[in-house]
């Protein structure tokens, strides 16, 4: 049997409608935020004041730990660990990492282009809680954690038909959850990180929607059908 795509026809669909959405409504967010000049939102400055308000020390370095996870070598790290998951040969395993190393790079660039065009300054410098440079929107830490934990709940979806649920909970909470340090440490606006979250579904729409279309069928990380066995096509070397 020939392999199967990335997606489904239907669920090449819900990845399209998914990525229309989300670049409408962060076109229409960054839209919001050039026109007041960066000001923030009365969202923005609700939630910056409950974080001023609820700092017990032992939450403070739990999130400075969480929030540090979401740069550096960790993303990268999981990126390739997404791509062995989702490959069912060495040639897809090395393919699926290279394009998830791809996406992750060049989501970041991109982004960063946003963040310099927009340019929107941070929360006051006296109200946060660990280190950060930059423009403000949006969130770079927040993009590069989505991304990475939508690369890992779409190579549990490819490579594990059942018992995926619980993994690819702890990674959207994961990504979900650096996201929210940067609010809680007073280094973003929550509108900062809700442009990273749905910069970061567009993007990731986006590239399973051209690999799907470009990718050479035998380099396509694809979801085993649910009667294979160990003597099925699907596991060949």
């Amino acid at each position: 049997m020939a392999a199967a795509g990335v997606v489904s026809r239907r669920g090449g669909a819900l990845v399209a409608g998914v990525g229309v959405c989300a670049w409408s409504a962060f076109a229409a967010l960054t839209l919001i935020v050039v026109a007041r000049h960066g000001a923030p939102l009365p969202p923005d400055r609700a939630l910056h004041a409950w974080s001023l308000g609820h700092r017990p020390p032992v939450a403070v370095a739990v999130a400075r730990g969480v929030t540090g996870t979401g740069t550096g070598a960790v993303p990268y790290a999981l990126v390739v660990a997404a791509g062995l998951i989702a490959g069912r040969t060495t040639r897809q395993r090395g393919a699926a990492a290279l394009l998830g190393l791809l996406c992750l790079g060049l989501g970041q660039a991109v982004r960063y282009g946003v963040m310099e065009l927009v340019g929107r300054p941070r929360p006051p410098y006296q109200d946060w809680q660990t280190l950060a440079s930059g423009w403000s929107y949006p969130s770079g830490h927040t993009t590069t954690s989505a991304l990475t934990a939508g690369l890992l709940i779409t190579a549990l979806w490819l490579r594990s038909p059942r018992g995926r649920g619980p993994l690819a909970l702890l990674a959207a909470c994961w990504g979900a959850g650096v996201g929210l340090t940067r609010i809680f440490l007073g280094v973003h606006w929550c509108t900062d990180v809700l442009g990273g979250w749905l910069f970061a579904a567009g993007w990731l729409a986006l590239l399973l929607t051209a690999a799907d279309r470009w990718l050479p069928a035998a380099l396509r990380p694809h979801a085993p059908p649910l009667d294979s066995g160990p003597g099925s096509e699907t596991d060949a070397p």
